[in-house]
């Protein structure tokens, strides 16, 4: 995907680290109007410098709750028309992250992403959105539980 490897280049350049799609592009659970979801691991010390890295390039979205002693700092902005959003997860985090996408990639077979994504447009064209923004996090719970899994409620679907 063109836009991934823009935008993974473009965190690389403005963090020094390397991006790991962590959303439904990553797992193939996608659909059309999905953003893209990046995702780096940074020092909770260095949270500062990597805010005042990223000011002119990308707007704070805010601190989410990633597990019960953690947190990432969310940043979002734009490539080629695609929005991109970037979570800044503890180092530790994201290893559990990572360990948790391969294990998707392994463990959830094709019927499986079918249907997931399936579900997922239904809900998105009904407008359901607290049940999509529900329904679109069920993979992650299941392979990774002890992440936090709390919908955050969005302005769109996708």
């Amino acid at each position: 995907m063109v836009v991934r490897t823009k935008a993974s280049e473009l965190v690389e350049s403005w963090t020094g680290r390397v991006p790991r799609d962590v959303g439904s592009f990553g797992v193939q659970t996608n659909l059309e109007t999905s953003d893209l979801d990046l995702g780096i691991g940074y020092p909770v010390i260095g949270r500062e410098r990597l805010m005042a890295a990223l000011a002119p390039h990308a707007a704070f979205k805010g601190e989410r709750r990633t597990r019960f002693d953690t947190t990432r700092l969310v940043f979002s902005f734009t490539v080629d028309g695609v929005e991109i959003d970037l979570s800044a997860l503890t180092e530790e985090d994201l290893a559990v992250a990572c360990r948790m996408l391969d294990e998707i990639g392994v463990g959830m077979s094709r019927a499986e992403r079918i249907a997931h994504t399936w579900v997922k447009h239904l809900l998105c064209v009904s407008g359901r959105t607290d049940d999509y923004a529900a329904w679109k996090l069920v993979t992650y719970a299941r392979f990774c539980p002890e992440f936090n899994w709390v919908p955050i409620p969005e302005p769109s679907v996708g």
